[in-house]
């Protein structure tokens, strides 16, 4: 498939060559019109080779729309080369509409209106087909018409779509930059002002500033993850930095900046080491347990394990879970787990454990669910 006049030749040659090898196959059957069908053929392999050699994306949009005329032609040639049986040549008038209906506009379709009816007329006429016969043209070339005007009409309301989900995502894109980019800059004020005012709090003071430094990194880590979001779709890929590090001491760093009176369980061997870009594990491993600490019930379970050949990451909460139906698209983009969410998260989440060789899901729990995270294990080293 595809659009643009080039995706309309290769199907054009698609459709000649087909036509063209069955009307070798005809011979056969009739072999006291070989010379004629040969013709055929012939006919329909040089629109072929036209269609395929021709270099219609230097041409015009509508260029390829000649190859339809051409083929009309031929198909009149075959009707009359059968000796006016149009049973196996109307299937392919019909085809040829269809062809121009899913790349040209309705003024071309209507253009071949007169063309395509003489095509299919004249060789009726020719060959002194009744009365019954000939008649027959006056209805099927207004249903020929009609389903081809119907293919463009849903054909034309496709490309619309396109090209306004193209502009959507162009304006959101545009958006996504914009933002992280202006963000940063006031939070670096805000940060260099923490700073200076750290060094001479005490006490109370200090914790406080602590505290609204690390929230300032993670506002800060929230606009990479914008970044990171638009790298993701345009790319696909994303660069991480990954190190063998401890597990136990990253998931403690992560749930540093985490703030809450609720419980969280820690459940990760001393001595697990993991193979991961650390401050794309943060924002995974952060993303999780706010998602679990605000949708779900305490205790808050953070595991990690190794599991085969994968090092296993896993936050579970104990609340109601999530309907099997949900869970099987949590990590969609922009799909939402509840009524404040934004579907970005999870995505991203995602993202970042496809990007470390790995994968997300969702499992269920009695009770709760679990988040699960797997990413190929640290070499011993």
């Amino acid at each position: 498939m595809g659009i643009g006049p080039r995706a309309a030749a290769r199907q054009a040659c698609a459709l000649f060559l087909l036509a063209g090898l069955l009307g070798f196959a005809g011979i056969a059957n009739d072999p006291g019109n070989a010379g004629r069908l040969l013709v055929v053929a012939g006919c329909d392999f040089v629109l072929a080779l036209a269609a395929l050699a021709v270099p219609w994306e230097r041409t015009g949009p509508n260029a390829p729309a000649l190859l339809g005329l051409f083929g009309f032609a031929v198909l009149g040639l075959s009707t009359w080369s059968f000796g006016g049986i149009a049973a196996g040549t109307g299937p392919f008038l019909v085809l040829l509409y269809a062809w121009a209906a899913l790349h040209f506009s309705r003024w071309i379709l209507l253009a071949y209106i007169l063309p395509a009816t003489a095509a299919y007329l004249v060789p009726l006429i020719l060959t002194h087909q009744p009365p019954m016969v000939v008649s027959s043209a006056f209805i099927f070339m207004p249903i020929a018409v009609a389903v081809a005007l119907l293919i463009e009409a849903q054909a034309r309301h496709l490309r619309d779509d396109r090209a306004r989900l193209a502009r959507i995502e162009q304006w959101r894109s545009a958006m996504v930059n914009t933002l992280a980019h202006d963000v940063r800059s006031p939070l670096s004020t805000v940060r260099m002002t923490l700073e200076e005012l750290k060094e001479s709090a005490t006490g109370h003071e200090e914790r406080m500033v602590d505290a609204a430094l690390r929230q300032t990194a993670r506002v800060f880590r929230l606009a990479d993850g914008l970044l990171d979001m638009q790298r993701i779709d345009s790319t696909g890929h994303l660069k991480l930095d990954r190190r063998r590090q401890p597990a136990r001491l990253l998931v403690q760093d992560a749930l540093a900046y985490v703030r809450t009176d609720r419980e969280l369980v820690v459940e990760v061997p001393g001595d697990l080491m993991v193979c991961v870009d650390k401050q794309r594990f943060e924002q995974v491993l952060i993303n999780l347990v706010g998602n679990a600490l605000r949708y779900g019930k305490p205790p808050v379970v953070i595991c990690m394990a190794r599991d085969g050949g994968m090092d296993r990451l896993e936050v579970r909460d104990h609340g109601p879970g999530i309907p099997d139906e949900l869970r099987t698209t949590l990590f969609g983009q922009f799909a939402v787990g509840g009524p404040e969410g934004v579907g970005l998260g999870l995505w991203i989440v995602r993202q970042l454990a496809v990007a470390h060789g790995g994968d997300a899901v969702a499992e269920a729990r009695d009770p709760g669910v679990a988040m699960v995270i797997t990413f190929p294990s640290a070499q011993p080293g």
